[in-house]
């Protein structure tokens, strides 16, 4: 019994340290990301044009942004649920939509008028924040209680 509690506080205080590296990696995200959409989208941007930046380098921002998220929440997941599968399921979904992601943004900076500016405000939150985690436990957690 003391063993098994020893242990389940040893898991709290892992899903604790992972949820504080997404707040730090939030935190951080002007000195660590290059963004010029965080301020674009901060300001009235209703009216604006998109910022001048360079695509390269902030398609390769997100990128490292969104796969440090991804770490993050697969080891969440693996923390709570304790089952390798629901990892790699993890990992393999969010591999995936990094794919459409991305393809969307591509489209929507590229190929689409700026009419499109709150679709690219949604895409670009889906890719910098790791709003899949919240989908992720709750789904898991509903499939394990009901098998």
């Amino acid at each position: 019994m003391l063993r098994e509690s020893l242990n389940r506080r040893g898991q709290i205080a892992l899903v604790l340290f992972l949820v504080g590296l997404l707040v730090a990696i939030r935190a951080f995200e002007e000195q660590l990301f290059y963004d010029p959409f965080t301020a674009y989208f901060q300001s009235d941007f209703s009216q604006s044009l998109y910022p001048d930046c360079s695509k390269l380098l902030l398609f390769g921002h997100w990128i490292l942004r969104y796969m440090l998220n991804s770490v993050v929440t697969v080891s969440l997941v693996y923390v709570v649920f304790k089952k390798k599968d629901m990892a790699v399921f993890s990992a393999v979904l969010l591999g995936v939509f990094l794919i459409v992601l991305l393809v969307l943004l591509y489209l929507l900076l590229n190929y689409l008028d700026e009419s499109h500016k709150m679709i690219l405000f949604y895409v670009r939150r889906f890719v910098i924040q790791p709003l899949f985690l919240l989908l992720f436990i709750p789904a898991f957690y509903y499939q394990k209680r009901n098998s």
